[in-house]
């Protein structure tokens, strides 16, 4: 962050230039393509067995935006958890006030270690989260999520997060300056095991702020809106929330 405490642009302009945004509105055709796979009628996928799942959207988005994976993993006998967010804006440790109560009561309803699943700055919340309480987490999904650089986004992004921050300051009192340990927790090696799930024509994030090394980091084709409905993100998740 610079001196004024506003993160730098990072995106804009660079030789590797992002996909153009409207690519964005291939969502509803992703969409389209999951409802048509099998995999999403799930009849042949493994099963969850109870296996706890919570769910965190993304920035600005709340847990309708995650609907068609919440009906999706029910259906394949998870026992799934959302995040109680109806607009992703408040500054990450009033977020993760509200989320670590949710994880605990699933953990404690299960007795099993929970899977977090984020889309986006669900997926740092739910990096911090789990390395504050590695002993309740089984591992950490994220779909889109700039683990190694939360500020290489998309310059529209930028703008919503400094409304954000505005809006922070109004509503709680608190600066970017909040922000600090939990961009530290962020920086910090992973505690539990971390999947990152990315795609090179995100128009959202930039696509190698998604990959670090204490990651196993997955390429899928696709939207950053519609890392939430992409078959392949399904297919992924089909292999990888069994296991543990």
């Amino acid at each position: 962050m610079d001196r004024r405490g506003l993160p730098p642009l990072r995106y804009f302009g660079r030789m590797d230039a992002p996909p153009p945004v409207w690519m964005e509105t291939r969502a509803p055709f992703e969409l389209a393509r999951l409802l048509r796979d099998p995999l999403f009628a799930g009849g042949d996928m493994p099963r969850g067995d109870g296996r706890p799942v919570l769910l965190i959207p993304g920035f600005m988005g709340g847990d309708r935006s995650l609907d068609t994976l919440r009906e999706w993993l029910r259906r394949l006998g998870y026992d799934v958890e959302q995040s109680g967010l109806t607009f992703n804006i408040w500054y990450s440790e009033a977020v993760l006030r509200t989320l670590t109560p949710r994880m605990a009561g699933l953990f404690d309803r299960t007795s099993r270690p929970v899977t977090i699943i984020g889309h986006s700055r669900g997926g740092l919340l739910a990096k911090v989260l789990s390395d504050r309480h590695p002993h309740l987490v089984q591992r950490v999904v994220g779909l889109g999520s700039p683990f190694a650089d939360p500020f290489d986004v998309h310059p529209f992004t930028m703008a919503g997060v400094r409304v954000a921050q505005a809006v922070n300051l109004v509503r709680f009192g608190q600066t970017s300056h909040a922000e600090v340990p939990f961009l530290r927790d962020l920086a910090a090696p992973a505690q539990v095991p971390l999947t990152s799930i990315y795609s090179r024509s995100d128009g959202i994030v930039h696509w190698p702020a998604c990959l670090r090394p204490d990651a196993d980091c997955v390429e899928v084709t696709g939207s950053h809106t519609g890392l939430g409905v992409n078959p392949e993100v399904y297919a992924l998740l089909a292999r990888v929330l069994p296991v543990g």
